[in-house]
C-alpha cells in the first residue's frame, strides 16, 4: 500500500512543508462552496435549469449504454461476458446517480404524457391534443360572444326604432361611463418612466 497520504499529513503536522490540500484548508480563502450557495440562493432559476440539464444528459448518456447493452447481448459469446458485467454495472451507477440528480428538480409531468410513453407513443400527441381541443374551445367561445354582439346590435336597432329618446339616453350614459373606465384603465396602468399603456377598444 502506498503510505504517501499518511507521510504527507504527517509531515505537515511536523513542521515540514504543508502540502497543496493542507494549504487550501488553512488558508483564509473565500469558500467556494458558500459562495456557490449564495449564487444559487440568488438566482434559483438557473440552478434549476442546470439540474434540469444534468439530468438529461443522464438520460441521453443511459440510452447510449442501453444501446451498448443491446449490441453485446445480440451478439453475445464467452468472451462478451466482461464487457456485458462492466456495461451492466455502469448503468446500474448511471440510474443511481440519474435518481440522485431527479430529486432536485421538481416537474409535473402529466399522467397522460407517461400513458402515451408507456403505449409506445410520441409524446408530443398529448400537446398536439391539448392544443388542438384550445382551439376547438376557443372557436366556440368566439362563436358565443359574436352571437351576443350580433344579439346586442339588433336589439339597439329594435329599441331605436320604437323608443330613440331612451336610446340615445342610454348611449351618452355609456359613453360616459366607458370614458371613466377609460381615464381609470390608464391612471392605473402608468409606467414608470411616464408612459400609459392603453388597451385599445374594438
Amino acid at each position: 500500500m502506498d503510505p504517501s497520504p499518511q507521510n504527507s499529513s504527517s509531515t505537515a503536522g511536523n513542521g515540514g512543508l504543508p502540502s497543496t490540500g493542507a494549504t487550501a484548508a488553512s488558508s483564509p480563502a473565500p469558500n467556494p462552496t458558500s459562495a456557490t450557495t449564495i449564487g444559487s440562493a440568488a438566482d434559483p432559476a438557473e440552478e434549476a435549469k442546470q439540474n434540469l440539464t444534468q439530468v438529461i444528459n443522464s438520460v441521453d448518456k443511459t440510452l447510449g449504454l442501453l444501446h451498448q447493452l443491446y449490441l453485446t447481448v445480440s451478439s453475445f459469446s464467452v468472451a462478451s461476458q466482461l464487457p456485458l458485467l462492466q456495461r451492466l454495472n455502469a448503468l446500474v451507477a448511471e440510474l443511481d446517480a440519474m435518481q440522485k440528480m431527479a430529486d432536485k428538480c421538481n416537474i409535473q409531468v402529466p399522467m397522460e404524457v407517461v400513458n402515451l410513453i408507456d403505449d409506445g407513443k410520441n409524446p408530443d400527441e398529448f400537446t398536439r391534443d391539448v392544443i388542438n381541443s384550445c382551439i376547438a374551445k376557443n372557436q366556440i367561445t368566439k362563436g358565443k360572444t359574436d352571437a351576443f354582439k350580433s344579439l346586442r346590435k339588433h336589439l339597439l336597432e329594435e329599441l331605436d326604432q320604437a323608443f330613440p329618446d331612451e336610446v340615445e339616453t342610454y348611449r351618452e350614459i355609456r359613453a360616459s361611463s366607458a370614458a371613466e373606465s377609460k381615464r381609470l384603465a390608464q391612471s392605473q396602468s402608468a409606467l414608470p418612466n411616464g408612459d400609459v399603456k392603453v388597451k385599445q377598444e374594438h
